[in-house]
């Protein structure tokens, strides 16, 4: 596929079939600490404004994507799951929400130009995906100088007892998704190597999660 400033509605992901079957409970899940939730959404904010572009991966079912519509020129989001980009484009025609896209696609691979957004989002998605340099690097590609990347991420890598034990054997029987353990600085490293500069990180008291927002350098 060649690569453009539009959405690109692929076939589905072979990991994408988990997602698929758990996208109607996860449409209805309430937030876990609502409280952080919309910390974070106040603080993506204060970085947004009315002319820019914005690319949400692994969106889900849309939440975020809908809640920051109203903030910018454009919205794109993309998900490897069908049932989800489903959910989310009936979310977005129950609102009557007109500057965001919804479209299936993986995160490993864009097909976007260079310098096509003003931020990407990136939020509950690297700890699920294989090869987070290359999603990271990917981000900065098609990021326009001086744009920021926004990430939420659970580093799991403390994660000590049964758990360690159980993350791995119940993505084997297809009971919850793969999920990668590093820690928060191995994350901020990680950031860093990819070519973007942290600008502000925000804890939540759950004590795992770290949230990013860090801009690709203007030149």
């Amino acid at each position: 596929m060649n690569r453009s400033d539009a959405p690109i509605s692929g076939r589905p992901a072979p990991n994408s079939a988990f997602w698929d079957r758990v996208a109607p409970r996860y449409s209805r899940k309430p937030i876990a600490d609502e409280g952080a939730y919309e910390a974070k959404l106040a603080i993506t904010r204060e970085y947004l404004s009315p002319d820019m572009h914005l690319l949400e991966l692994g969106c889900g079912t849309g939440g975020t994507a809908l809640k920051h519509a109203p903030f910018v020129k454009r919205v794109v989001a993309t998900d490897i799951s069908p049932a989800m980009i489903e959910i989310a484009n009936q979310r977005r025609r129950e609102a009557n929400i007109q500057n965001v896209e919804f479209a299936v696609a993986p995160v490993e691979r864009l097909d976007f130009n260079e310098n096509s957004f003003d931020m990407v989002l990136a939020l509950s998605l690297l700890h699920l995906v294989e090869d987070r340099m290359e999603v990271l690097k990917e981000a900065v590609r098609i990021l326009r100088p001086g744009g920021y990347f926004v990430s939420s991420t659970p580093c799991l890598d403390g994660t000590i007892g049964l758990m360690r034990h159980i993350l791995p054997i119940g993505a084997r029987i297809g009971l919850m998704p793969k999920v990668f353990m590093f820690t928060k600085a191995g994350l901020r490293g990680d950031i860093a190597s990819a070519g973007l500069c942290i600008q502000r990180a925000f804890e939540p008291s759950d004590g795992r999660t770290l949230f990013v927002i860090a801009q690709k350098p203007r030149n």
